[in-house]
């Protein structure tokens, strides 16, 4: 290996500490948008969508991709994601509404809910989507009068608490509880084609999937008398935030392998909302005013965790944020306190992060903010939500195209 001088170990020490987590965004286009732009704003970069979709339709050849619109529901994302053969996971009439709205087909949805009110059953049944999620006893009766009319598939509870959300908590049956439901449906003329599971949201590891998906196929194995035609493996696939995650590929090798034992004839589901979203979407904010306070300075900012930062509360997500105007990785950093603009103390962005002394006016952008951000976003104090501008292309450099 070939000796660093002196002030490259510096320069390369000084990177890791202070990284430019910028570095792959055409900042003249950055620059080019806040002129056009009042902040807050978030900027959704429609070929990104594209390679995040496809990313994860590589590394899951064989399974039908179900987007969870609840992670980000902006018409522009569902229609590149309607233009790329995407399917949907529906959860709300509303969500119902919007898809029907886009041209999308009742037979390209899931509706993923355990747990639905009757009007709910029937909006999605008269829009066209016949296939449903159950998860208890109770539920099954919601579906009697309308046993000729669907497919359910069970899901399945495999607790996660290492997941960032183990969603697991809320729904999902146990194993031991498959055999009756089964024969509770059957009973009452109703066809369970399917199971489904979700091991939590940002799954750091896939050995949680792979154990669920081996106990999924080990139950359809052991109930060869239901005609199995689904499997769901829901959602979860990681994205970097402050913690680097597993590239895609590697995370989902495994799982494919536990996939090749499924029974012969059975479609693979995935619910992809995070990964497709996460990164496909930054938030523009500015300082609109600094204080001394102790030894920290704090900057307020014009969004917060009322706003397009929501998922810091809601979703337990810390982004990566920096100054949009380059600085030197060797200069002088400061504690320092990033505020949101409401007369709450809760509003609080970052606690302790080292910064370049900013000013009045700088620019920050916040990355890997497009799920769970916007969508959680509220108007409290009457500050409105960052409203969303949308772009082709703000990841190449080569191009500068918008």
């Amino acid at each position: 290996m070939d000796k660093q001088s002196v002030p490259e170990l510096v320069e390369s020490f000084a990177e890791q500490t202070h990284p430019d987590v910028l570095q792959e965004f055409d900042r003249a286009s950055l620059e080019e948008l806040v002129a056009k732009h009042e902040t807050p704003f978030m900027v959704l970069d429609l070929e990104e969508v594209d390679y995040q979709f496809k990313a994860l339709q590589a590394a899951l050849p064989n399974a039908k991709l179900f987007y969870a619109l609840k992670a980000l529901s902006h018409p522009e994302l569902v229609k590149r994601l309607k233009s790329l053969g995407s399917y949907f996971d529906l959860a709300t009439i509303g969500e119902v509404e919007l898809v029907e709205s886009l041209g999308i087909q009742g037979h390209q949805c899931i509706h993923t809910h355990p747990i639905k009110k009757d009007k709910e059953i029937k909006r999605a049944i008269e829009f066209g989507c016949t296939r449903f999620v159950v998860d208890n006893a109770e539920e099954l009766k919601k579906f009697y009068p309308y046993a000729e009319k669907v497919e359910l598939i069970i899901r399945l509870s495999f607790r996660s608490p290492q997941a960032i959300v183990d969603l697991s908590r809320k729904f999902g049956c146990t194993l031991e509880e498959l055999p009756e439901m089964v024969n509770q449906a059957r009973e009452n003329g109703i066809s369970i084609v399917g199971l489904s599971f979700h091991v939590g949201s940002q799954t750091m590891s896939p050995m949680t999937h792979v154990n669920a998906v081996r106990s999924s196929v080990a139950a359809m194995k052991v109930m060869r008398d239901v005609k199995w035609k689904f499997l769901d493996i829901g959602g979860g696939f990681p994205i970097s935030y402050q913690e680097q995650a597993l590239p895609i590929a590697d995370f989902c090798a495994p799982i494919v392998e536990a996939l090749s034992e499924l029974p012969e004839g059975v479609e693979v589901f995935a619910e992809p909302g995070r990964f497709i979203a996460g990164p496909a979407m930054i938030e523009v904010v500015s300082v609109v005013g600094k204080a001394k306070r102790g030894a920290r300075m704090w900057y307020y900012l014009d969004d917060g965790v009322y706003g397009g930062f929501s998922g810091q509360m809601y979703d337990h997500a810390t982004y990566p944020v920096a100054p949009l105007k380059p600085f030197d990785p060797t200069g002088d950093f400061y504690p320092s306190v990033l505020a949101g603009p409401t007369c709450d103390s809760i509003d609080v962005v970052s606690e302790d992060m080292e910064l370049p002394e900013l000013e009045v006016g700088d620019i920050l952008i916040g990355k890997q903010m497009g799920a769970y951000t916007i969508a959680s976003a509220t108007e409290f104090n009457y500050y409105p939500k960052p409203k969303v501008v949308v772009v082709e292309d703000i990841f190449d450099p080569e191009t500068g195209s918008l």
